[in-house]
This record gives C-alpha cells, structure tokens and sequence, in this order.
C-alpha cells in the first residue's frame, strides 16, 4: 500500500510539473480573470489526470493500447481549442485595452463551467493515460489489489491537485501586481502567446511525430 502511495505521488507530480498549455493556461485565467477561476481551471485539470489514472488502473493493457491508437487525432483536436482560446484570449486583451475598461471582462463562463471544460481540454491529451498505464502495468504483480489501485489514484489525483493549486495561488498573486492597463496588457499577450506556442508544438508533434 506504502509502495502504491508513493507511485502515485510520483506519477502525479510526474505528470503535472512539465510547463505545458494547461500550466499556462491555468497561471493566465488566475492572473487576468480571477483566482476563483483559476482554482476551477487546476481542479479541472487534476480531475482529468485521476479519471486517466483511474482508467490505466480499471482498464489496464488493453485500454491503453486502444486510446494509443487515437493519439494524433486527440492531440489535434486539443491542439485546436488551445489556439480557439488564445486567439479569443489575444482579443479580448486587445479590445479590453482599447476600450480602457478598469478590468479586463471576464469569460464568460463559471467558475463550474471553466472546471468542465479544462476536465474535457485535458482529457484531449491522451499522453496521459499512456504514461499511467505504463507506471501500473510496471507495477503490476500477481499480489496487486483493487485496494492498491486505487490508492495510487487518489494520490496521482492529489499531487496533480497540489501543484495545479500551486500554479493558480501564483497566477493570483502575479495578478496583483499587474494592476496598470500595461502590465495586464503585457500578461495576456504572454500568456496567450505562449499558449500557441505550446499549440502548435502540439499539432506539430501529432503531425510529424514518428
């Protein structure tokens, strides 16, 4: 039980420190919008990479071969929405300047609803349940337990959690201090900008990856 724990804690921070376009974008809806948001969009984000654990360990082989198999397309598809929610993000900071509004208008979505759609963007990255299932089927044995699989979701679930949290805390303060027209001016163009970046590198690797 000990050894499944601590599996777990090192597959979820495993999978969650890599900067990637969910880190960022969790960072830019804490700073820009509202830290509200921002824990919504780590919640979200921790919940997809418990629901791949929680998939590796229920489906095994079998399942990870089978969402494998769907890899490029998914990882188009996120690619996708990531440049849809940039360029509506680079838009928006743009008329928000021009309008020279005191604050930049948020969203339009609920905290419930940014949590649904960063559990769905990050679901998109079946990287994910790849990476789980090889760490379960790596530590499979025959003396393995249902018991034991499931403590090695709750902890991937919870150290995902931990250091998404970690990331909208630190997007909260940043907006702080990017109180002036300039500085969440300058915020959004980083962070939208960034997020293409990673998008295209995404749609890039789903292309021409080998």
């Amino acid at each position: 039980m000990t050894d499944a724990l601590l599996t777990g804690l090192l597959a979820g921070y495993g999978i969650a420190m890599p900067v990637g376009a969910m880190s960022v974008l969790i960072v830019t809806l804490a700073a820009q919008v509202s830290p509200r948001q921002g824990l919504a969009a780590a919640l979200g984000v921790a919940t997809a990479d418990g629901l791949y654990a929680l998939a590796a360990v229920l489906g095994g082989t079998a399942l990870t071969h089978l969402i494998s198999s769907v890899t490029r397309p998914l990882q188009l598809a996120g690619a996708a929405v990531l440049v849809l929610i940039a360029a509506r993000g680079l838009v928006t900071a743009v008329r928000t300047r021009r309008a020279r509004t005191p604050r930049p208008p948020a969203v339009g979505a609920s905290p419930l609803r940014t949590y649904t759609g960063l559990v769905g963007l990050t679901l998109l990255n079946p990287v994910t349940i790849v990476y789980f299932g090889a760490l379960v089927i790596g530590r499979q044995t025959a003396s393995a337990s249902t018991a034991s699989g499931m403590v090695f979701v709750a902890a991937a679930f919870a150290a995902s959690l931990s250091w998404q949290t970690l990331l909208a805390s630190g997007g909260a303060l940043l907006g702080r201090f990017l109180t002036g027209e300039r500085g969440r001016l300058t915020m959004a163009v980083t962070g939208n900008s960034a997020i293409l970046l990673l998008a295209t590198r995404m749609a890039w690797t789903a292309v021409f990856a080998v």
